[in-house]
């Protein structure tokens, strides 16, 4: 069994090919830039742009499944999967796809949908790494978090528990044509995150929130443009159900519960000080 890892370097991608490895599985992970990549020991670096289906033809060569990713950003530039890589899979004989959606179905997803591969869509809840992403700079600075909508709840997901329900649907029979919603054990609003955070960190880290005009004019210097931050707004004051409600999939798939944000927070207590 090898398992080709897109998005190898990433945030989910890092995890699969580290829960993969501990599984005994051989791992083929594609990244723009091997020689920058810092992979775990035993992962295989293979080049690829996954913009460009063609250039992972090389790299899925004798693979069996594949973690692959819709969409991302790079250099804060969004950019989305080839749908001609399912059917380079197709002819390579892979068998097995997880694919980390973004918002909703797209071009990949169809395509997906339509091949002869076993596939499992994987479509979690915000990622608990946010919290690092958005709110470490001013907790290390000043020990403040500014966020508009603070009482907003979130089931939160660990991303080493999106990892483990992708590295189950490729290693395990069962999963295919399953749509898995992901989420974390709880729903805690952005004050009751920061609280947690401060608990765990013996820092006094305050929630300041800010206003919709603040939040809208904190985006727009952040260059956001008017359509995403609208969006952020809507988000803020109605978010979907799916963002707040505690799911068994994660225990269901994995047969082990998922992690708590207070987990989370103790893996990455250092990264706040």
């Amino acid at each position: 069994m090898t398992i080709l890892v897109t998005g190898a370097t990433g945030t989910i991608g890092r995890h699969v090919v580290e829960q993969l490895l501990k599984k005994g599985v051989k791992v083929r992970a594609v990244t723009r830039n091997p020689e920058k990549a810092q992979l775990p020991e035993g992962a295989e670096a293979a080049a690829g742009d996954l913009t460009q289906a063609e250039t992972l033809r090389e790299a899925l060569s004798g693979v069996t499944g594949i973690h692959l990713i819709a969409s991302s950003y790079d250099s804060y530039m969004p950019w989305n999967t080839d749908p001609a890589l399912i059917r380079l899979a197709e002819e390579a004989g892979v068998k097995r796809v997880s694919v980390l959606m973004s918002y909703e179905e797209g071009p990949l997803e169809e395509a997906v949908k339509a091949s002869s591969l076993e596939w499992t869509m994987l479509m979690p809840v915000e990622f608990m790494a946010n919290a690092l992403m958005d709110w470490q700079p001013s907790i290390q600075a000043e020990g403040v978090v500014r966020e508009p909508f603070g009482s907003v709840r979130s089931a939160r997901i660990h991303e080493g528990d999106i990892a483990a329900v992708s590295v189950a649907a490729l290693t395990e029979a069962g999963h295919h044509g399953q749509s898995y919603y992901l989420t974390g054990p709880e729903a805690l609003s952005r004050i009751e995150a920061v609280s947690v955070i401060s608990d765990a960190t013996g820092k006094n880290i305050r929630f300041e929130e800010l206003t919709e005009e603040e939040a809208r004019q904190r985006w727009s210097e952040q260059g956001h443009d008017e359509e995403s931050i609208e969006f952020f707004v809507q988000m803020g004051k109605n978010p979907p159900e799916i963002g707040y409600s505690v799911l068994p999939t994660v225990e269901r798939v994995t047969g082990k519960p998922a992690r708590t944000f207070a987990e989370w927070v103790l893996e990455h207590r250092d990264c706040f000080l």
